[in-house]
C-alpha cells in the first residue's frame, strides 16, 4: 500500500518513519515534507502545500495511494478530510465538523457539558464586549487562564498570574495578536496539578487511547517562560495509573465518541485529549485536539508495536472494535526538542545543522520538524527544528541516549531544555 502523510513538521516524520517499518507499506509521500523525509528510503516529499486540498487529490489519486493521512490541524478544520472523502480516497482525520472539537475551544466546551465530561469553569466572550471580559476577571480574580477560541498554532493560552496579566491577555487578543482566532476568548479557573496528554484512535464507534505522554510547554526549565508548541516529551506517563487510565476511558472518551454521534459527526482519527490530574488524583480537561499531539507522537510511535497503518485503516473504515488490543513494546521513550535561538518569539532559519549521523549512531532517532534540504544541505526552517528521540528499560536510560545526541548536534543559535522528564528522572534530572 501507498500513504499520502500531509504536513510538515516532527509528527509527519514521525508518522512516515513509523509506517515505513511495516513490510505492507510499499511508499510514503508527505505534502510537503521536511529534510528529514526527503532523506528516507521509499519515502518522497511532494512540492504541495497542506490548504492545495485539489493538488493533494490529484496527487492521490495519481499515486494510487490507499490511504491520506492528514497530520495537522489546519487542514482539518477547513475540510480536507470532507473534500478527499468526496472524492472517494481513504482519508485518516476527522471532517470539519468534528475538528471543531480543536478549532473552537467554546464549541469543545458545550461539547463537554453536553456529555458531562470534567472540565474548568468557564465562560466565552467575544471582542463585541471586551469591558464584559475585562469585569470577569476582575472580578473572579487570578490564577485565571485566558485562551483564544480558535487555532493559535499553541500559542493561544495564557495563564495569567495577577488581574492585570489577564486584563493585558485579553486585550492583546481582541487587538489582534492571533488574528481571526482570538476574537473570541474562554476564560477559565486556573487548574492545578500536572498536564498530561492522551491520544487516542477512534472510528467514531469505538474508542483505544494509545499511551499517555507528559509534554513540557514552557520554553525555559524549571516549567518557566511563555508556552511552546512543546520542548519536549516522555512515554508512558507513569502519572496515569490503569486505574485512571480506565477513568479517562470511561469518563472523558467514550462520553465524547458517543456525543459526536449523538450529533451525527462524522469523527474518524485521532481524539487528543489534554488533562489535568490534580494532586488528589482528580481529572479534569483542558482541552481536546483533533490530531496527532506534536511532540507526543515523536514519543508514543517508538513504543508502537501494533502497525499504525492497521490501526489507521479500522478507523477510516469503521472496523477498530474488530482489530486485537493495541501491542506496545517495554520500556520507556524521551524526545527532547532543539529549537531556533529565540523561539518562540522570532528566529531566524537558514542554517546548517550538523551531527545528525553522530547522533543518530548514539542510539536516537532525530525526527526533523522545522529543517530542508537545499543542495544536499541540510538547513533550518522552523522555530521547532529537531526532535532527538530515544528509547531505553527506564527513563533514565532513554533521556541519557536522548541527551547524548542533543549533543551531537550543532547549529546556530540551538536551544534546548536540559531539564526534560524532570518528574521521572532519578533525583529530577
Amino acid at each position: 500500500m501507498k500513504v499520502l502523510v500531509v504536513g510538515n513538521g516532527g509528527r509527519e516524520h514521525a508518522l512516515a518513519w513509523k509506517l515505513l517499518q511495516s513490510p505492507k507499506i510499499e511508499r510514503v509521500f508527505v505534502v510537503p515534507g521536511n529534510g528529514g523525509t526527503a532523506a528516507m528510503e521509499r519515502c518522497q516529499n511532494l512540492p504541495l502545500s497542506a490548504d492545495d486540498f485539489d493538488g493533494i487529490k490529484q496527487a492521490a489519486l495519481e499515486h494510487g495511494v490507499g490511504l491520506v493521512v492528514v497530520g495537522p490541524e489546519l487542514p482539518l478544520a477547513r475540510g480536507l478530510a470532507d473534500y478527499l472523502q468526496q472524492q472517494n480516497l481513504t482519508v485518516f482525520g476527522p471532517t470539519q465538523a468534528g475538528a471543531q472539537i480543536e478549532s473552537s475551544k467554546a464549541w469543545a466546551k458545550g461539547l463537554m457539558q453536553e456529555a458531562g465530561i470534567p472540565t474548568a469553569r468557564s465562560a466565552v466572550f467575544t471582542d463585541d464586549h471586551p469591558e464584559a471580559a475585562l469585569a470577569y476577571v476582575a472580578q473572579e480574580g487570578a490564577p485565571i487562564v485566558v485562551k483564544a477560541d480558535g487555532l493559535a498554532a499553541g500559542k493561544g493560552v495564557t495563564v495569567a498570574h495577577t488581574v492585570e496579566e489577564a486584563q493585558a491577555a485579553i486585550e492583546a487578543s481582541f487587538g489582534g495578536q492571533f488574528g481571526i482566532a482570538g476574537e473570541c476568548l474562554v476564560i477559565e479557573e486556573c487548574l492545578t496539578g500536572q498536564e498530561v496528554s492522551v491520544l487516542a484512535l477512534t472510528d467514531g464507534l469505538s474508542v483505544r487511547p494509545l499511551l499517555p505522554a507528559q509534554d513540557h510547554k514552557a520554553i525555559r526549565e524549571g516549567d518557566t517562560g511563555p508556552n511552546t508548541g512543546g520542548m519536549g516529551v516522555y512515554a508512558p506517563a507513569p502519572i496515569l495509573t490503569p486505574e485512571l487510565m480506565e477513568r479517562v476511558q470511561r469518563e472523558v472518551l467514550e462520553p465524547v465518541v458517543a456525543v459526536l454521534r449523538e450529533r451525527k459527526i462524522d469523527y474518524r482519527g485521532v481524539l487528543y485529549a489534554g488533562l489535568m490530574v490534580s494532586p488528589a488524583g482528580d481529572i479534569k480537561v483542558l482541552e481536546f485536539n483533533c490530531r496527532f499531539g506534536d511532540p507526543e507522537t515523536q514519543a508514543i510511535l517508538p513504543l508502537l508495536e501494533t502497525p499504525l497503518e492497521d490501526l489507521m485503516l479500522a478507523c477510516a473504515n469503521q472496523t477498530l472494535a474488530e482489530q486485537p488490543p493495541v501491542r506496545w513494546k517495554p520500556g520507556a521513550c524521551a524526545c527532547v526538542v532543539m529549537a531556533a535561538g529565540g523561539y518562540p518569539g522570532d528566529y531566524q532559519k537558514g542554517d546548517t545543522i550538523a551531527g545528525i549521523e553522530r547522533a543518530e549512531a548514539a542510539g536516537a532517532v532525530v525526527f526533523h520538524a522545522g529543517t530542508r534540504l537545499k543542495e544536499g544541505e541540510l538547513l533550518t526552517d522552523g522555530g521547532r527544528v529537531l526532535g532527538v528521540t530515544a528509547t531505553g528499560d527506564t527513563f533514565d536510560d532513554a533521556f541519557a541516549r536522548a541527551y547524548a545526541a542533543v549533543d551531537c548536534i550543532e547549529f546556530e543559535g540551538r536551544y534546548f531544555r536540559r531539564d526534560i522528564g524532570h518528574r521521572v528522572r532519578r533525583g529530577g534530572l
